[in-house]
């Protein structure tokens, strides 16, 4: 197998894919590398309604598939691997993986995505896409004259919990202490919103439902009371960690471990970009995803010229 790329994408989530496309059509010698399946977390998203170009919506399942249909009409090639660490030498990028494989490369896109923070209680991973969600953006829509409970305190919760609003008929928040963290601002836009409860000093105990979301079970931590709240929709905002704890001795990553880029997607290290969920920014969507997919190839083509032999 060639060892020696142009560029190397690490991870094939909608960023990866729409950088593999832009590189194939480049004509670059690319390698798109992926530890788990092609697709990261919009796989599990019943339907995208806000993707251009599908007035009906799409399932997060299909419009991968096209994604990486398209990449590979174009010559993508995929290996399964996970990444170890990356050593950088001058223009050269040596990838290592916990397989013992190397690669080396010119230019590197890192698309590795973040996961959502788990409540890991019971229902929570067999209702997702079911009534549990992570993204009020995506899924508020469907949850018209409903009844929605939002889980956390912080600012991207409340944010949520307000954006809700705007189709939920009710929205309760609950958060497991009796004080939010969110700025003060929002805390007043949501206490002064009629549509919207707090429950405070609470946690959630499980969810339940048959085919979709039909209840949670909450318990008071003071005074350990247990009750059950009928709702359509949980949605759990409590925080996300990137994939990139092994980039920790090679970028410059923020307090949370985001990696830290500038307007063209360059990273600290030279000759290597970010993209998607794994990059600080402040909006996380499937079409900024794949916006930044196909920025960041094209600052890594520009590089690749400008170094090569």
């Amino acid at each position: 197998m060639n060892t020696n790329y142009d560029i190397i994408i690490i991870g094939a989530g909608p960023a990866g894919l729409t950088a593999a496309i832009y590189a194939c059509r480049a004509r670059l010698n690319t390698l798109l590398i992926e530890k788990a399946s092609v697709g990261g977390q919009v796989i599990i998203t019943e339907k995208i309604e806000n993707y251009p170009g599908f007035p009906e919506g799409i399932n997060g399942f299909e419009l991968i598939e096209n994604m990486r249909k398209q990449a590979e009409s174009f010559g993508m090639v995929t290996v399964a691997d996970e990444i170890s660490a990356i050593t950088v030498n001058g223009s050269t990028k040596t990838i290592t993986a916990s397989s013992g494989n190397t690669y080396n490369t010119k230019a590197i896109v890192i698309t590795t995505g973040a996961n959502f923070r788990k409540l890991n209680i019971p229902g929570e991973i067999e209702l997702t896409g079911k009534g549990v969600s992570y993204c009020a953006t995506c899924d508020g829509p469907f949850f018209r004259n409903k009844d929605v409970v939002v889980i956390g305190g912080g600012d991207s919760a409340i944010e949520e919990a307000i954006f809700l609003t705007r189709f939920a008929k009710k929205v309760t928040v609950i958060h497991r202490r009796a004080e939010l963290r969110a700025a003060k601002i929002l805390q007043e836009r949501m206490f002064s919103n009629p549509k919207i409860v707090f429950i405070g000093d609470t946690v959630p105990l499980s969810i339940t439902g048959t085919q979709k979301v039909e209840s949670i079970k909450v318990k008071n931590v003071k005074t350990n009371t247990e009750q059950t709240l009928e709702t359509s929709g949980v949605f759990i905002f409590v925080g996300t960690d990137p994939n990139t704890a092994f980039l920790k001795n090679t970028l410059t990553l923020d307090e949370q471990g985001y990696i830290i880029t500038d307007e063209n997607l360059q990273t600290s290290a030279e000759g290597i970009f970010a993209a998607g969920d794994c990059r600080k920014k402040p909006f996380r969507q499937v079409i900024t995803a794949c916006g930044e997919g196909a920025t960041a190839v094209f600052s890594a083509e520009k590089y690749v010229e400008n170094h090569s032999a």
